[in-house]
C-alpha cells in the first residue's frame, strides 16, 4: 500500500513517492500531556523497553514489508536533515540516537538536497559528515538495510544499545547529535536530554524530531467512542505523548541554549482503520505502554471504531472512494550546547536603548 501523505504548516522540501497536498493550519484540538521527572530515574515508567524492542525486531523480520511502511520515518528524516542546510559547518563525528533502520543516514546521502532555495546545494549533506554512529536497541531493525547502496556513500557505523535510556559515550565527544521518531518511547526524557548535552562538544547542535501532541487523535477518539458504546468503558490503546509546550522547558533544563521548537502535521490517507493499524504494527510502532490492555481489541470494538472513524473523518476522493485521514503530529527541536563563541544575552539592566523610543508614542508601559 502506498498511502497519500499530506503536510500541514510548512511545505515539504523534497518530493516523496506519494502525492502531497498542503493544508494551511493545524486544527485546534485538546492536547494531552503526561508527567515527567526532573531528571535521573523516572518517577514512574510509562513504557516497556523490552516490549518496544520486540516490536521492532518483529517488524524488521519482514524486510520488504518493513521497508514499505517507512514512508513516515523517511519523510520526517528528510525534514530533519533539511535543518542541517541552515548550519554552515561540518561535523567530523555525529550520532544518530534511536536510528531505527538508519533512515537519517539514508536521507543524508540524497543527491541535490536543496534546489529550492536561492543558495542551491547539490552535494549530499553526507559530504559534511565525517563519521555517523547509528544506535538502536533493536539489532534487527538497525542492521535491516546494511546491504543497501546508501551505506557506500557515508562513513557509517552501527551500535546496538543495551539500554535505550543510557548513552555510553565520553563527554564532549560528538559534533552533532540527531534523533528521529524515537524519543517518544523514552521514559526518562529529562535524563536522556541531559546525557545528550553532556556528550556534545561546546557550541554543537542537537537536532531531533519526535511524535507528540495529538498524534493519531482520529484513531484515539474513535476507539474511545467505540469502547464506551460496546464495553461501557475506555481502555489504553495508544501510548501517551509529550506536548509541544513541554519540549522547550525540557531542553532548557537539560542545558541547551538558542532553542527552536516547531510542529508539523503529516496527514496520511488510508483505505480503512485496519490498514492504519496494520501499518503501525509493521513500523514497530504498536502500543508499548505498561498499562496497555492485555489481549488487544475485540472484533466488535474494531468494527464499531471503523464505522465511527468513517462517519467522523472519512473523506471522499476524486475517484469516489472514501478514505480516512490519520494525523501524525511531529515536534522538531534544535538546541545548542553552551560554549565557544556562541551569542549570549546581555546582563539585565545593561541596555542602552529606551523601549519607549523604540516603540514610539512616548507613552509608558504599565
Amino acid at each position: 500500500m502506498h498511502p497519500a501523505l499530506r503536510q500541514m504548516i510548512r511545505p515539504a522540501t523534497s518530493s516523496i513517492s506519494s502525492p502531497t497536498i498542503l493544508r494551511s493550519a493545524i486544527a485546534n484540538a485538546t492536547r494531552r500531556t503526561y508527567a515527567i521527572s526532573a531528571g535521573g530515574s523516572p518517577i514512574a515508567s510509562v513504557f516497556s523497553n523490552e516490549t518496544k524492542r520486540l516490536h521492532k525486531d518483529r517488524a524488521a523480520a519482514d524486510h520488504d514489508q518493513s521497508r514499505q511502511v517507512d514512508y513516515l520515518r523517511d519523510e520526517v528524516a528528510i525534514r530533519l536533515c533539511d535543518r542541517l542546510l541552515d548550519i554552515n559547518r561540518s561535523f567530523p563525528r555525529a550520532l544518530d540516537f534511536g536510528a531505527n533502520a538508519c533512515n537519517i543516514a539514508r536521507m543524508l546521502t540524497r543527491p541535490n538536497p536543496d534546489l529550492e532555495s536561492e543558495k542551491k546545494m547539490t552535494e549530499p549533506i553526507a559530504t559534511r559528515v565525517g563519521e555517523l554512529l547509528c544506535t538502536d536497541v533493536s539489532e534487527s531493525m538497525l542492521f535491516r538495510d546494511q546491504a543497501d547502496d546508501f551505506n557506500k556513500n557515508i562513513q557509517l557505523k552501527r551500535e546496538v544499545l543495551k539500554n535505550p535510556e543510557y548513552l555510553p559515550y565520553e563527554p564532549e565527544s560528538f559534533d552533532l547529535v540527531m534523533s528521529s521518531l524515537s524519543l517518544h518511547w523514552i521514559n526518562d526524557l529529562p535524563s536522556v536530554l541531559t546525557q545528550i548535552n553532556n556528550i556534545l562538544k561546546p557550541d554543537a547542535p542537537f537536532i531531533a524530531a519526535m511524535s507528540g501532541g495529538d498524534s493519531l487523535y482520529e484513531l484515539r477518539g474513535s476507539l474511545q467512542l467505540a469502547e464506551q458504546e460496546r464495553l461501557g468503558g475506555i481502555g489504553t490503546h495508544i501510548s501517551p505523548l509529550a506536548d509541544v509546550r513541554d519540549v522547550g522547558n525540557l531542553l532548557s533544563r537539560a542545558g541547551f541554549r538558542l532553542l527552536t521548537v516547531d510542529v508539523d502535521d503529516i496527514v496520511v490517507d488510508y483505505p480503512n482503520t485496519f490498514a492504519l493499524m496494520s501499518d503501525l504494527q509493521a513500523m514497530g510502532e504498536a502500543n508499548a505502554a505498561l498499562r496497555r490492555e492485555p489481549g488487544g481489541l475485540n472484533r466488535d470494538v474494531m468494527l464499531a471504531a471503523e464505522s465511527i472513524y468513517r462517519d467522523l473523518y472519512g473523506e471522499e476522493q476524486e475517484d469516489g472512494t472514501l478514505t480516512i485521514p490519520a494525523t501524525f503530529r511531529t515536534i522538531y527541536m534544535i538546541g545548542w550546547k553552551e560554549g565557544g563563541e556562541q551569542p549570549k544575552p546581555l546582563e539585565r539592566g545593561t541596555g542602552d536603548a529606551n523601549l519607549t523610543d523604540v516603540l514610539g508614542g512616548g507613552g509608558r508601559i504599565g
